[in-house]
């Protein structure tokens, strides 16, 4: 008996995580993807696999499953990643408060969370900015890999070790319950999942109007330390993340502290900065990010908020003698309703899943494996 078929439209983590999970659903799965490779939101983020944003409940564990089947990949195939965790610091006595209530909110729920006064951190860790530092909240759960390394290795494992095939190159310009077409090409599949915000916004246009959805530009750079061999030992957060994360809402005086941020830091929050920092295998820092709403951005990258991004940057890591290696920016969609994902079955067959926001590298491998166990 020949096995089910399966389409997904779409190379980037989405697209991946379901093909994993469709192929050890026991389809044979082909991956169609419209670049030579990977080259939308994927791999324009900083590489964070970030459970402690997600609230306690079915998001955080599917951040947990998805950080275990990262690195089951990772290890299958010899991709880098460091489990670092994270640091959330505090420069300011109600971000330390804040701080102090999330540590006993976290760690009765049972997560991996201690509180660091200053000399603990400061010895730990190289480069904070000890000036005028209360202490941070440390979170062991979080994982670091290189997204643009990542997402162009993860084929090679689907290829090698799942029922996995992949076409490059290929847009597809219609689909029809299970029949795809590219140009002269035509496709077949039992199932077909749409993974791709570019593609589900082209091949259903009126679904995608319908939708509770809208597009968020970022923009973030890369630097270079002086020394290759100097690290900063973890994922390092500034205050104003604090305000940015779902999860962090458990916290009673977090609404207070994003009034003072609103009276005295009105542009970052205009623009939805906030202010973190992780580091790859090969020492590159990246640091990011702002965040504009909207369905149609312009191409061209605002100085002013780069310059915002590195100014809150220095207020609590020393930055003295990093190098601008790159900036960009990345667009992802995100909904608008306050839902965390969804899942549109437009016609007979065919899926779309969409709108994770900036959670695709924290959450896809759960996400796809809990929808496709559905099928």
């Amino acid at each position: 008996m020949s096995k089910p078929s399966a389409i997904v439209i779409g190379a980037g983590i989405v697209g991946l995580a379901t093909a994993r999970a469709l192929s050890l659903k026991g389809f044979k799965v082909t991956v169609i993807e419209r670049n030579e490779k990977a080259v939308g939101a994927s791999v324009r983020n900083f590489g964070m696999v970030w459970p402690i944003g997600q609230p306690d409940g079915p998001l955080y564990q599917r951040a947990t499953r998805s950080k275990q089947i990262w690195k089951e990949v990772a290890d299958s195939i010899g991709l880098w990643y460091d489990e670092v965790g994270s640091l959330h610091l505090a420069h300011q006595q109600d971000e330390w408060e804040v701080l102090q209530e999330l540590y006993q909110s976290f760690g009765a729920n049972g997560r991996e969370v201690s509180l660091m006064d200053k000399h603990q951190i400061t010895k730990k860790y190289q480069g904070v900015n000890e000036a005028g530092l209360k202490g941070g909240l440390f979170s062991g759960s979080e994982m670091i890999v290189d997204p643009r390394e990542a997402i162009a290795s993860i084929p090679t494992y689907l290829t090698e070790y799942l029922d996995v095939s992949f076409i490059w190159n290929t847009l597809v310009t219609e689909v029809y319950q299970g029949k795809l077409k590219a140009g002269n090409r035509q496709f077949e599949a039992d199932v077909v999942f749409v993974c791709s915000g570019p593609d589900f916004e082209t091949l259903y246009p009126d679904h995608f109007v319908e939708a509770a959805i809208t597009k968020c530009k970022l923009q973030m750079m890369r630097f270079l330390p002086e020394d290759s061999n100097w690290r900063i030992g973890t994922s390092i957060c500034g205050g104003l993340s604090l305000i940015h994360y779902h999860s962090f809402k458990v916290a009673p005086s977090l609404q207070k502290l994003k009034e003072r941020y609103a009276s005295e830091m009105a542009e970052y929050l205009k623009w939805g900065i906030h202010v973190m920092v992780s580091q790859n295998d090969k020492g590159e820092l990246t640091v990011g990010d702002s965040h504009e709403y909207a369905l149609t951005f312009d191409p061209f990258d605002r100085a002013r908020l780069n310059q915002l991004i590195i100014d809150y940057l220095r207020s609590f890591v020393h930055t003295s003698n990093w190098k601008l290696v790159q900036s960009w920016h990345g667009i992802y969609s995100k909904l608008t309703n306050g839902g965390t994902e969804i899942l549109i079955q437009p016609d007979n067959a065919v899926y779309i899943i969409n709108g994770l926001g900036g959670n695709g590298m924290t959450l896809s491998f759960g996400l796809a494996e809990e929808l496709v166990s559905e099928l």
